[in-house]
Protein backbone atom coordinates (compact mmCIF):
# COMPACT_ATOMS: atom_id res chain seq x y z
CA UNK A 1 0.00 0.00 0.00
CA UNK A 2 1.28 3.54 -1.12
CA UNK A 3 1.81 5.60 1.90
CA UNK A 4 1.24 9.95 1.32
CA UNK A 5 5.56 9.86 2.70
CA UNK A 6 6.37 7.71 -0.53
CA UNK A 7 5.03 10.14 -3.59
CA UNK A 8 3.92 13.29 -1.86
CA UNK A 9 6.19 15.37 0.25
CA UNK A 10 3.31 17.32 2.82
CA UNK A 11 5.35 20.50 1.75
CA UNK A 12 4.73 19.71 -2.03
CA UNK A 13 2.64 23.35 -3.72
CA UNK A 14 1.53 23.19 -7.50
CA UNK A 15 1.20 26.83 -8.47
CA UNK A 16 1.53 27.71 -5.09
CA UNK A 17 -1.80 25.16 -3.34
CA UNK A 18 -1.09 23.08 -1.27
CA UNK A 19 -2.68 19.46 -0.89
CA UNK A 20 -3.67 17.90 2.31
CA UNK A 21 -4.23 14.34 0.74
CA UNK A 22 -3.17 12.20 -2.34
CA UNK A 23 -7.05 11.85 -2.96
CA UNK A 24 -6.91 16.14 -3.68
CA UNK A 25 -4.42 16.03 -5.83
CA UNK A 26 -5.78 13.42 -7.87
CA UNK A 27 -9.44 15.08 -7.87
CA UNK A 28 -7.28 18.46 -9.21
CA UNK A 29 -4.98 16.26 -11.68
CA UNK A 30 -8.07 14.64 -13.22
CA UNK A 31 -9.55 18.16 -14.00
CA UNK A 32 -6.37 19.38 -15.66
CA UNK A 33 -6.19 16.07 -17.72
CA UNK A 34 -9.56 16.80 -18.93
CA UNK A 35 -10.03 20.52 -19.01
CA UNK A 36 -6.76 22.25 -18.98
CA UNK A 37 -4.31 23.33 -21.74
CA UNK A 38 -2.64 20.28 -24.04
CA UNK A 39 0.51 20.90 -21.57
CA UNK A 40 -1.47 21.10 -18.44
CA UNK A 41 -3.20 17.82 -19.68
CA UNK A 42 0.09 15.68 -20.09
CA UNK A 43 0.88 16.69 -16.19
CA UNK A 44 -2.80 16.27 -14.88
CA UNK A 45 -2.12 12.76 -16.56
CA UNK A 46 1.37 11.93 -15.20
CA UNK A 47 0.35 12.85 -11.98
CA UNK A 48 -2.47 10.98 -11.90
CA UNK A 49 0.03 8.05 -13.24
CA UNK A 50 2.08 8.76 -10.32
CA UNK A 51 -0.33 8.23 -7.77
CA UNK A 52 -1.54 4.94 -9.01
CA UNK A 53 -1.65 1.39 -7.80
CA UNK A 54 1.26 0.50 -10.31
CA UNK A 55 5.04 0.53 -9.40
CA UNK A 56 6.14 1.65 -12.59
CA UNK A 57 5.97 4.49 -14.97
CA UNK A 58 5.55 3.66 -19.11
CA UNK A 59 7.87 5.75 -21.13
CA UNK A 60 8.94 6.26 -24.56
CA UNK A 61 12.87 6.52 -25.16
CA UNK A 62 14.71 9.16 -27.22
CA UNK A 63 17.06 6.41 -29.27
CA UNK A 64 19.88 6.80 -26.88
CA UNK A 65 20.99 3.99 -26.35
CA UNK A 66 19.08 2.87 -29.97
CA UNK A 67 16.02 2.07 -31.46
CA UNK A 68 13.04 4.48 -29.85
CA UNK A 69 10.83 1.93 -28.10
CA UNK A 70 8.70 1.90 -24.98
CA UNK A 71 9.75 0.51 -21.34
CA UNK A 72 8.76 0.49 -17.98
CA UNK A 73 10.50 2.87 -15.00
CA UNK A 74 10.12 1.71 -12.03
CA UNK A 75 9.32 4.57 -9.05
CA UNK A 76 11.60 3.32 -6.87
CA UNK A 77 14.27 4.13 -9.41
CA UNK A 78 12.09 7.73 -10.21
CA UNK A 79 12.33 8.58 -6.29
CA UNK A 80 16.11 7.44 -6.15
CA UNK A 81 16.80 9.97 -9.21
CA UNK A 82 14.79 12.55 -7.72
CA UNK A 83 16.72 12.35 -4.34
CA UNK A 84 20.28 12.54 -5.68
CA UNK A 85 19.58 15.29 -8.17
CA UNK A 86 18.20 17.31 -4.89
CA UNK A 87 21.51 16.53 -2.72
CA UNK A 88 23.56 17.16 -5.75
CA UNK A 89 22.21 20.67 -6.72
CA UNK A 90 21.09 21.45 -3.38
CA UNK A 91 17.40 21.49 -3.94
CA UNK A 92 15.28 20.48 -0.69
CA UNK A 93 12.02 21.47 0.88
CA UNK A 94 10.68 24.20 0.02
CA UNK A 95 12.51 24.92 -3.50
CA UNK A 96 10.54 27.37 -5.67
CA UNK A 97 10.89 25.59 -8.75
CA UNK A 98 9.73 25.95 -12.64
CA UNK A 99 8.46 23.21 -14.61
CA UNK A 100 8.73 24.85 -18.63
CA UNK A 101 9.09 21.15 -20.14
CA UNK A 102 6.28 18.70 -21.78
CA UNK A 103 5.17 16.30 -18.94
CA UNK A 104 5.27 13.73 -22.39
CA UNK A 105 9.12 12.74 -21.67
CA UNK A 106 11.32 12.16 -19.25
CA UNK A 107 12.72 15.67 -18.25
CA UNK A 108 9.12 16.86 -17.75
CA UNK A 109 8.20 14.26 -15.34
CA UNK A 110 11.14 14.15 -13.71
CA UNK A 111 10.71 17.38 -12.55
CA UNK A 112 7.45 16.96 -11.43
CA UNK A 113 8.75 13.79 -9.41
CA UNK A 114 11.28 15.81 -7.68
CA UNK A 115 8.95 18.25 -6.25
CA UNK A 116 6.26 16.00 -5.47
CA UNK A 117 8.86 13.64 -3.67
CA UNK A 118 11.16 16.42 -2.25
CA UNK A 119 8.77 18.85 -1.18
CA UNK A 120 9.24 21.71 -3.67
CA UNK A 121 6.75 24.61 -4.88
CA UNK A 122 6.80 23.87 -8.07
CA UNK A 123 5.11 26.51 -11.14
CA UNK A 124 4.11 25.07 -14.17
CA UNK A 125 3.78 27.13 -17.73
CA UNK A 126 3.59 26.06 -21.40
CA UNK A 127 6.82 24.58 -22.67
CA UNK A 128 7.47 28.03 -24.89
CA UNK A 129 10.77 29.43 -25.73
CA UNK A 130 10.25 32.47 -23.44
CA UNK A 131 9.16 30.74 -20.42
CA UNK A 132 10.73 33.39 -18.43
CA UNK A 133 9.81 36.42 -20.11
CA UNK A 134 5.63 36.99 -18.89
CA UNK A 135 6.03 36.34 -15.06
CA UNK A 136 7.96 38.21 -12.14
CA UNK A 137 8.20 34.86 -10.25
CA UNK A 138 11.84 34.12 -9.04
CA UNK A 139 13.04 30.67 -9.21
CA UNK A 140 15.61 28.62 -7.37
CA UNK A 141 15.75 25.70 -9.33
CA UNK A 142 14.74 25.43 -13.39
CA UNK A 143 15.16 22.89 -16.17
CA UNK A 144 15.63 24.18 -19.63
CA UNK A 145 16.57 22.92 -23.43
CA UNK A 146 19.05 25.07 -24.94
CA UNK A 147 16.59 26.58 -27.34
CA UNK A 148 15.13 27.95 -24.32
CA UNK A 149 17.83 28.91 -22.35
CA UNK A 150 19.25 30.90 -25.07
CA UNK A 151 15.95 32.80 -25.50
CA UNK A 152 15.89 33.19 -20.79
CA UNK A 153 19.02 35.18 -21.00
CA UNK A 154 17.55 38.39 -20.07
CA UNK A 155 15.39 37.20 -17.31
CA UNK A 156 18.22 35.05 -15.74
CA UNK A 157 18.67 37.28 -12.88
CA UNK A 158 15.31 35.59 -12.25
CA UNK A 159 16.42 31.76 -11.47
CA UNK A 160 19.33 30.96 -8.93
CA UNK A 161 20.23 27.92 -10.56
CA UNK A 162 19.61 26.66 -13.86
CA UNK A 163 20.05 22.81 -15.41
CA UNK A 164 20.08 22.93 -19.52
CA UNK A 165 20.04 19.64 -21.22
CA UNK A 166 18.13 17.45 -24.53
CA UNK A 167 21.02 18.30 -26.80
CA UNK A 168 24.02 19.91 -26.63
CA UNK A 169 25.07 23.65 -25.71
CA UNK A 170 26.79 25.55 -28.26
CA UNK A 171 29.72 26.78 -27.80
CA UNK A 172 28.43 30.34 -28.66
CA UNK A 173 25.33 30.46 -26.03
CA UNK A 174 28.12 29.15 -23.80
CA UNK A 175 30.06 32.27 -24.23
CA UNK A 176 26.77 34.34 -24.08
CA UNK A 177 26.40 32.80 -20.53
CA UNK A 178 29.88 33.57 -18.94
CA UNK A 179 28.77 36.29 -16.88
CA UNK A 180 25.12 36.09 -15.84
CA UNK A 181 24.96 35.38 -11.93
CA UNK A 182 22.65 31.94 -12.58
CA UNK A 183 24.59 28.95 -11.81
CA UNK A 184 24.35 26.88 -15.03
CA UNK A 185 24.65 23.50 -15.59
CA UNK A 186 25.19 20.98 -18.38
CA UNK A 187 23.59 17.66 -17.77
CA UNK A 188 23.99 14.09 -19.41
CA UNK A 189 21.36 11.28 -19.59
CA UNK A 190 18.52 10.28 -21.82
CA UNK A 191 15.60 8.13 -20.35
CA UNK A 192 16.86 4.86 -19.31
CA UNK A 193 19.00 6.94 -17.02
CA UNK A 194 15.67 8.44 -15.46
CA UNK A 195 16.81 11.93 -16.53
CA UNK A 196 20.94 12.98 -15.99
CA UNK A 197 23.11 11.04 -14.02
CA UNK A 198 25.63 13.24 -14.75
CA UNK A 199 26.44 17.36 -15.08
CA UNK A 200 28.64 20.01 -15.57
CA UNK A 201 28.79 24.05 -14.64
CA UNK A 202 29.28 26.16 -17.77
CA UNK A 203 29.31 29.59 -16.63
CA UNK A 204 31.34 31.48 -13.63
CA UNK A 205 33.69 29.53 -11.24
CA UNK A 206 34.55 26.31 -11.84
CA UNK A 207 33.24 26.03 -15.44
CA UNK A 208 34.31 22.99 -17.33
CA UNK A 209 33.62 20.76 -20.33
CA UNK A 210 34.30 17.39 -17.72
CA UNK A 211 30.70 16.01 -16.83
CA UNK A 212 30.82 14.93 -13.13
CA UNK A 213 28.52 11.87 -12.39
CA UNK A 214 25.85 11.97 -9.52
CA UNK A 215 26.42 10.00 -6.20
CA UNK A 216 26.55 6.04 -7.02
CA UNK A 217 26.83 6.32 -10.45
CA UNK A 218 30.02 4.71 -12.24
CA UNK A 219 31.27 5.33 -15.64
CA UNK A 220 33.13 2.90 -18.15
CA UNK A 221 33.77 2.42 -21.96
CA UNK A 222 32.96 -0.48 -24.49
CA UNK A 223 35.11 -1.53 -26.96
CA UNK A 224 33.66 0.89 -29.17
CA UNK A 225 34.41 3.66 -26.89
CA UNK A 226 30.80 4.56 -25.92
CA UNK A 227 30.13 5.63 -22.39
CA UNK A 228 28.59 2.62 -20.03
CA UNK A 229 26.44 3.11 -16.99
CA UNK A 230 26.51 1.32 -13.96
CA UNK A 231 23.88 3.16 -11.53
CA UNK A 232 22.02 0.22 -8.89
CA UNK A 233 19.75 2.85 -8.05
CA UNK A 234 18.03 3.50 -11.04
CA UNK A 235 19.01 0.21 -13.24
CA UNK A 236 20.06 -3.41 -12.11
CA UNK A 237 21.77 -3.70 -15.38
CA UNK A 238 24.95 -1.87 -16.96
CA UNK A 239 23.46 0.45 -19.33
CA UNK A 240 25.35 0.81 -22.55
CA UNK A 241 25.20 3.91 -24.61
CA UNK A 242 25.94 5.26 -28.19
CA UNK A 243 27.91 8.71 -26.97
CA UNK A 244 31.94 8.39 -27.35
CA UNK A 245 33.64 9.82 -24.59
CA UNK A 246 36.96 10.71 -23.14
CA UNK A 247 36.67 8.75 -20.07
CA UNK A 248 38.63 10.19 -17.42
CA UNK A 249 37.87 8.75 -14.41
CA UNK A 250 34.86 6.12 -13.23
CA UNK A 251 33.14 9.27 -12.60
CA UNK A 252 34.17 12.00 -14.54
CA UNK A 253 33.79 12.42 -19.00
CA UNK A 254 34.61 14.35 -21.57
CA UNK A 255 31.51 14.21 -24.27
CA UNK A 256 32.55 13.77 -27.95
CA UNK A 257 29.58 12.65 -30.17
CA UNK A 258 27.56 10.19 -31.11
CA UNK A 259 29.00 6.55 -32.43
CA UNK A 260 26.37 6.27 -35.14
CA UNK A 261 26.86 9.96 -36.31
CA UNK A 262 30.92 9.67 -36.77
CA UNK A 263 32.33 10.02 -40.16
CA UNK A 264 35.03 8.07 -41.53
CA UNK A 265 36.73 9.85 -44.26
CA UNK A 266 39.68 8.90 -45.96
CA UNK A 267 40.54 7.11 -42.74
CA UNK A 268 39.98 10.33 -40.23
CA UNK A 269 37.03 9.57 -37.97
CA UNK A 270 35.64 12.82 -37.52
CA UNK A 271 32.74 13.79 -35.15
CA UNK A 272 30.11 15.82 -36.77
CA UNK A 273 28.98 17.62 -33.33
CA UNK A 274 32.56 18.36 -32.53
CA UNK A 275 32.76 20.40 -36.19
CA UNK A 276 29.51 21.97 -35.22
CA UNK A 277 30.74 23.55 -31.75
CA UNK A 278 33.99 24.98 -33.86
CA UNK A 279 31.63 26.70 -36.97
CA UNK A 280 28.30 27.44 -34.37
CA UNK A 281 29.81 31.30 -34.60
CA UNK A 282 30.69 31.67 -38.08
CA UNK A 283 27.23 30.27 -39.43
CA UNK A 284 23.74 32.12 -38.56
CA UNK A 285 21.55 29.38 -40.53
CA UNK A 286 20.70 25.90 -38.87
CA UNK A 287 22.87 24.07 -40.52
CA UNK A 288 24.47 20.14 -39.42
CA UNK A 289 27.37 18.35 -40.64
CA UNK A 290 27.16 15.51 -42.02
CA UNK A 291 28.30 13.00 -45.19
CA UNK A 292 27.83 11.11 -48.27
CA UNK A 293 29.64 8.96 -50.51
CA UNK A 294 32.68 9.30 -52.42
CA UNK A 295 34.55 6.91 -53.88
CA UNK A 296 38.06 8.17 -53.41
CA UNK A 297 37.60 8.64 -49.20
CA UNK A 298 34.81 6.08 -48.22
CA UNK A 299 32.92 9.36 -46.90
CA UNK A 300 32.85 13.04 -47.94
CA UNK A 301 32.09 16.06 -45.09
CA UNK A 302 29.42 17.82 -46.25
CA UNK A 303 27.76 21.09 -44.81
CA UNK A 304 23.66 21.12 -44.69
CA UNK A 305 22.19 24.55 -44.11
CA UNK A 306 18.44 25.43 -43.67
CA UNK A 307 17.57 27.98 -45.51
CA UNK A 308 13.72 28.54 -45.63
CA UNK A 309 13.97 32.13 -46.67
CA UNK A 310 16.57 31.22 -49.80
CA UNK A 311 18.47 33.36 -48.79
CA UNK A 312 22.22 34.60 -50.30
CA UNK A 313 24.76 32.26 -48.72
CA UNK A 314 27.76 34.31 -47.23
CA UNK A 315 30.80 33.25 -48.25
CA UNK A 316 32.33 30.78 -45.48
CA UNK A 317 35.95 30.18 -47.11
CA UNK A 318 37.50 31.89 -43.57
CA UNK A 319 35.42 30.03 -41.37
CA UNK A 320 36.08 26.87 -42.94
CA UNK A 321 39.90 27.56 -43.13
CA UNK A 322 39.56 27.66 -39.12
CA UNK A 323 39.02 23.87 -38.86
CA UNK A 324 41.43 20.93 -39.84
CA UNK A 325 41.72 20.28 -43.65
CA UNK A 326 39.97 16.52 -43.23
CA UNK A 327 37.03 18.05 -41.29
CA UNK A 328 35.95 20.65 -43.92
CA UNK A 329 32.40 20.02 -45.73
CA UNK A 330 33.71 19.29 -49.74
CA UNK A 331 30.16 20.94 -50.43
CA UNK A 332 27.31 22.48 -48.81
CA UNK A 333 24.04 21.78 -49.78
CA UNK A 334 21.08 24.40 -48.49
CA UNK A 335 17.22 22.85 -47.64
CA UNK A 336 14.04 25.13 -46.82
CA UNK A 337 13.35 23.64 -43.26
CA UNK A 338 14.74 20.75 -41.34
CA UNK A 339 13.03 18.39 -39.85
CA UNK A 340 12.97 18.39 -36.12
CA UNK A 341 11.62 15.60 -33.37
CA UNK A 342 8.93 16.85 -30.28
CA UNK A 343 12.22 17.87 -28.40
CA UNK A 344 13.24 20.36 -30.60
CA UNK A 345 16.46 17.99 -32.28
CA UNK A 346 17.55 18.01 -35.48
CA UNK A 347 16.69 14.61 -37.47
CA UNK A 348 19.51 14.06 -38.97
CA UNK A 349 18.81 10.86 -40.86
CA UNK A 350 15.09 12.75 -42.08
CA UNK A 351 17.49 15.82 -43.17
CA UNK A 352 19.75 13.43 -45.35
CA UNK A 353 16.64 11.68 -46.94
CA UNK A 354 15.51 14.99 -48.03
CA UNK A 355 18.93 15.90 -49.55
CA UNK A 356 18.12 12.95 -51.69
CA UNK A 357 15.07 13.92 -52.66
CA UNK A 358 16.47 17.52 -53.37
CA UNK A 359 19.38 16.23 -55.87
Amino acid sequence: MKTKSQYLHPAFKLNGLQYESLNDLRSISDNLSKKGEEFEKSIGRFILEWLNEDDSIAVETSGSTGDSKNIKIAKEHMIHSAKATGNYFGQHENTSALLCLSASYIAGKMMLVRAMVLGWDLHIVAPAKEVLTEYDNDYDFVAMVPYQLFHAIPDLKKVKKLIVGGGPVSKELTEMLRDVPTEIYATYGMTETISHIAARKINGVGSTDIYDTLPNVKLAKDARGCLTIYAPGIDKEVIITNDLVDLISSSQFRWLGRYDNVINSGGYKIHPEAVEEKLASFIDFPFIIASEKDKELGERVILVIENNQKMPLPNYASALASIESHERPKKIYTVTKFPFTETNKIKRGDVLRLLQEYK
